[in-house]
């Protein structure tokens, strides 16, 4: 089924009671009819390699650069084709809302710029200062959240329903996986041979969801594995469950774009489905694969951008000989963490 008559049932039916119905919400078809409306609004951006790296680790490592994306992260793709969309179905709308630990709400930001919607972001307090600077810099005003304590959902909804706005969600849209899928036709564009392993970070899990379906398609056998930060690992443990399954305690990390509690449930019904696994990354993994990205790449990404990439180097042994692709999905790194990557101590690759 398309994402448009999905959207049809949609009006009478949430997303939970779509899924309980066996209501497919989102193809690969539907990726592809993304690109077709964003493909000219979007940058292609490249995959990366360095020979000296993948010497040292023993497998042929390419990165998709979506740290060069429009607004710094992928979900530039996703915004564009949820807005875009929008503006023909519900051309009344004049207000976009949207949560977001930053990326996302740069993002829906800068579309809401370009095509002239007024934007209001909901942020958590500790995001970092880079992306509250730029969100503000692309004229959304922003209403700030505690992360550990507050509804970021019913915050957003509340100021939806007040404005007469329209909600761009952050993952749990069929709009936004198919527009974040679109790096995945690209990938498949660009490869001179198909991918062995395909690892993405995960989050809510609306990037891999829609990478997972363009690459299935295209690879059957690929294998597919969501990077995560230790204690935020839910997609581990909703994989091994069968169901999702929701963090429990008050950890913290330096990877916020992937902090989640919990997997979107439109994102996890695809996701279930295509992966193969979770890879489990510390932040001092992070840290060694942002210094990485800096000196063997020439990439500047920031730690949850950055699971993927850690994830490759410090499960080498399991990719040996292999042809694999990692996502580094943004690269709005805080100077602070910046310096502190540099400074860690790494094995040399």
């Amino acid at each position: 089924m398309s994402i448009i008559r999905g959207f049809e049932r949609l009006a009478e039916m949430d997303i939970q009671t779509s899924l309980n119905n066996k209501v497919e919400l989102v193809s690969a078809e539907d990726v592809d009819s993304a690109y077709e409306r964003i493909g000219t609004h979007i940058r292609h951006t490249p995959l990366c390699s360095s020979l000296l790296l993948n010497r040292a680790l023993g497998f042929d490592l390419s990165v998709k650069a979506e740290v060069l994306q429009f607004s710094g992260s992928f979900k530039f793709r996703g915004a564009s084709n949820r807005i875009r969309a929008l503006k023909k179905a519900q051309p009344e709308c004049a207000h976009v809302i949207a949560y977001s630990s930053g990326n996302h709400g740069q993002a829906v930001a800068a579309v809401a710029s370009l095509l002239g919607y007024k934007a209001t972001i909901v942020m958590p307090k500790d995001a970092p200062k880079i992306k509250i600077d730029r969100t503000n810099a692309f004229g959304a005003e922003i209403v700030f959240y505690d992360r550990y304590k507050d509804d970021r959902e019913a915050i957003g909804a509340e100021i939806s329903k007040t404005v007469k706005g329209c909600l761009v969600p952050p993952y749990e849209d069929p709009y936004v996986i198919a527009g974040q899928g679109t790096l995945a036709l690209e990938i498949i564009a660009d490869m001179k041979k198909p991918a062995d392993i395909v690892i993405v970070p995960a989050g809510g899990g609306g990037l891999i969801a829609g990478v997972g379906l363009a690459i299935k398609r295209a690879w059957p056998r690929c294998e597919i594995y969501a990077a995560e930060p230790e204690g935020f690992d839910d997609y581990r443990l909703s994989l091994l469950a069968g169901e999702r399954k929701t963090i429990i305690g008050n950890t913290s990390s330096i990877c916020d774009a992937v902090l989640t509690p919990m997997p979107g449930a439109l994102a996890f019904s695809i996701n279930q489905k295509n992966l193969s696994g979770s890879l489990i990354v510390s932040d001092e993994d992070a840290l060694k694969a942002i210094q990485c990205g800096i000196e063997e790449l020439k990439l500047v990404i920031e730690p949850g951008g950055a699971v993927a990439l850690a994830a490759a180097l410090k499960y080498r042994d399991k990719f040996k000989d292999k042809n694999v692709v990692v996502v580094a999905s943004g690269g709005n790194l805080d100077p602070a963490i910046l310096v502190k990557a540099l400074n860690v101590t790494s094995e040399k690759h």
